[in-house]
């Protein structure tokens, strides 16, 4: 066997860019399948091929100069992605918060810096003002549930703002105090130089970039120009002696206006600064990370065990004087608490300047401790802020009881139909044409993506045949239908695209049959498209005429109520029973029973419906005997992160494909808040896999199980 630590670590620039690709590449897949932020996989990956791991990669020039723009970039993201409009809607409120947010923990930091640790006072200093930023990593979730306009959300995120510009600040006095000579007027220098580069910075920069961005509209040249003047802020902090991320931060903010977050200039910075800039920056992190020291004594366990406890406790003393110094609710503290607690873009930012930076008896600011400790502090609190702050959402969105809207509740109704399979393409058109609202007189999108591949020409001449035929089946309705054949290297992609194009407010898509595999009886496809977009997805297997149906019974869950889609599907379900002059049988809680009769009976006087009780959803098998050829079935379901979502519905495609196969099936994943909780940000995951390592273990377990039952049983007989 050769050795092959001889030829590790790789020398070689391009097998070095390759390695760093892959793991850019396959981390987040990794990290999706555990649940895991992939801030964490990319410093787990730095760890493992690094000198203090496998050795794979050295720590050279490149990740040096990588890791450097990746830092910056960090920090000009923070500052590009802040509301400021939240900051002003709730000055007093938020900029009371943000000042108690950082001052407690820099308080309650150095006392326990000092006394427990035995650190000196400036790496006291620095390691307290880890605590006092933090990352609205948790932000996401809110947008999920529609709370962004909520009191205690926006003083959350404006106080974001505050705190991070301190903690900069103090960790750009630390960096300059190490870069200069201190002297009777350094404080009087330093204050003036500071204070000439916030004003060049906050008078100079906007103008400039309002005179750019009148002349000059090309996407390419806009990105450069914000590059560079990011750069040019961190520069001039650096030419007085401070730390530049604090001039990055700063020119966030002051070009926040110019770039608004829904732009293609918005998303080429994410994309860039996703795709190479901060990987890089994370995987030298965890470069630098000695897991020997990790395991070799108490000391980085010590050292993080106080971090965190820290890090919790002083962010909830901060939201609980916030709270009772403005006579919030208990929930609106838990809510502030959540999103105030998670450490992720400053505090990795703070730990690499201190540990670069050396004290004079040539030891770090901070140690090794400390870094290994600021690791695991990021995945406890990241994970702690996330949970805290779903639980939050979840008690808001519960609070505000369910109200009846105006019929339909929305005048933005437009049903988009892609079709593929000739076979069901009538059958579908036909549902859709049910559905819709005849007073509106709204026409319907009928699609056909077709793969971009060798065989394009004759698919496209297909999907023209199928779209003329489609045409004539609405019309006998009298109904309108535009039509497009799209050509796409992804068909998932296509239908989304086209969606948006057409500004569509639903889908009707025909459901995959069903395979061998439970976990792909909805069809990826559908898969795909409930995770991408918010909006109301119906997926319906009708084996047999429509107008043959003599019942539709209906399986709601718990809370449904409180989803913002609730009145949506339930309207279509009334007109489709209305239209087909069927029985309606819904089966669930008798709260939920209650405001689905009262709706039906203020809208629907005329649809025959009945109400049996469902306490669990674990009793939705039972219900396959009572499913016969002439019913339609109908699931609502959840998206995960919802209200009305539960573990069970995990399990829902499973239950499908053995109990209700061969039945006439209706899937449909209501509307949910958020289209920008799709978003992705360095510090949210970039890919959440649908079905978790840990499910596909369990499964494997249980078949294992399963099979050595059987061949026990075999051997006996």
């Amino acid at each position: 066997m050769p050795d092959l630590s001889s030829y590790l670590p790789i020398s070689s620039p391009t097998m070095s860019f390759f390695i760093v690709l892959c793991i850019i590449l396959f981390a987040p897949i990794i990290m999706g399948k555990l649940r895991i932020p992939h801030i964490v996989g990319m410093v787990l990956a730095g760890v493992a091929v690094g000198p203090h791991g496998f050795n794979i990669l050295a720590d050279d020039r490149s990740m040096e100069l990588f890791g450097h723009v990746g830092l910056y970039y960090i920090m000009f993201l923070a500052g590009l992605e802040m509301n400021m409009g939240d900051v002003r809607k709730n000055r007093v409120r938020t900029f009371t918060h943000g000042i108690l947010a950082f001052v407690i923990p820099m308080a309650m930091g150095f006392a326990l810096n000092r006394s427990l640790l035995g650190y000196g006072f400036i790496t006291s200093v620095l390691l307290a003002s880890m605590y006092a930023s933090h990352t609205l990593i948790a932000y996401p979730t809110v947008l999920r549930y529609g709370l962004a306009r909520q009191r205690s959300v926006t003083i959350a995120v404006g106080a974001t703002a505050i705190t991070d510009t301190l903690t900069l600040l103090v960790l750009a006095i630390v960096g300059g105090i190490f870069k200069g000579n201190i002297t009777g007027g350094y404080w009087l220098l330093l204050f003036l130089k500071i204070s000439a580069v916030f004003f060049a910075i906050f008078f100079f920069f906007p103008r400039i970039a309002r005179y750019f961005f009148r002349r000059y509209e090309d996407n390419v040249t806009q990105f450069i120009f914000v590059l560079a003047m990011t750069f040019l802020g961190a520069w001039l902090m650096e030419a007085i002696g401070m730390e530049g991320l604090l001039g990055a931060f700063l020119v966030g903010l002051v070009l926040n206006r110019y770039v608004p977050n829904v732009s293609p200039l918005m998303t080429h910075l994410e994309f860039v600064g996703n795709a190479i800039f901060i990987p890089y920056f994370l995987i030298g992190v965890g470069m630098m990370v000695n897991v020997k020291i990790l395991f070799s004594g108490m000391g980085t366990l010590q050292v993080a065990a106080v971090m965190i406890a820290v890090a919790l406790a002083s962010k909830w003393v901060a939201s609980l004087a916030t709270q009772k110094m403005f006579g919030m609710r208990a929930l609106e503290r838990e809510m502030i608490f959540g999103l105030s607690n998670a450490q992720a873009g400053a505090t990795l930012a703070a730990v690499l300047v201190g540990y670069n930076l050396l004290l004079p008896n040539g030891q770090r600011v901070l140690n090794d401790d400390v870094l290994n400790g600021t690791i695991i502090l990021i995945l406890v609190t990241c994970v702690f802020s996330s949970f805290t702050t779903e639980r939050a959402a979840k008690s808001m969105v519960l609070e505000t009881r369910a109200t009846t809207p105006q019929e339909d509740g929305a005048d933005d109704e437009k049903i988009m139909v892609p079709l593929r399979d000739p076979d069901n393409a009538a059958t579908l058109i036909t549902i859709a044409v049910m559905m819709r609202n005849k007073k509106l007189n709204r026409g319907l999108v009928a699609l056909n993506v077709v793969y971009d591949d060798a065989n394009r020409l004759p698919r496209q001449e297909q999907g023209r045949r199928l779209m003329e035929r489609i045409t004539k089946v609405a019309a006998a309705s009298d109904v309108r239908v535009q039509t497009q054949v799209r050509i796409a290297t992804n068909i998932t992609n296509g239908i989304k695209h086209a969606f948006k194009e057409f500004n569509a407010s639903e889908i009707v898509l025909g459901m995959c049959p069903g395979s061998g595999h439970s976990h792909k009886f909805l069809g990826e496809l559908a898969q795909s498209l409930y995770s991408g977009l918010s909006r109301q997805i119906v997926l319906v297997r009708c084996l047999q005429p429509l107008n043959t149906l003599r019942r539709i019974q209906v399986a709601v869950p718990s809370k449904a109520e409180f989803e913002p889609g609730f009145y949506r599907w339930l309207e279509r379900l009334a007109r489709l029973a209305a239209n087909l002059e069927c029985r309606l049988q819904f089966h669930g809680r008798q709260q939920t029973m209650q405001l689905i009769a009262a709706y039906l009976q203020g809208s629907h006087q005329g649809v025959r419906a009945t109400y049996t009780p469902m306490e669990h959803w674990n009793e939705l098998p039972q219900l396959a005997a009572s499913i016969v050829a002439d019913h339609l079935f109908v699931v609502v379901t959840a998206r995960k992160g919802t209200v009305s979502y539960k573990a069970a519905l995990e399990h829902l495609p499973e239950e499908l494909a053995q109990n209700f196969s061969g039945k006439n099936l209706m899937i449909i994943y209501p509307d949910q808040y958020g289209e920008a909780a799709n978003m992705m940000t360095y510090a949210a995951p970039q890919l959440h896999e649908e079905r978790s390592a840990y499910a596909a273990l369990r499964e494997w377990t249980s078949r294992k199980v399963g099979s050595w039952g059987r061949h026990k049983a075999h051997d006996k007989t």
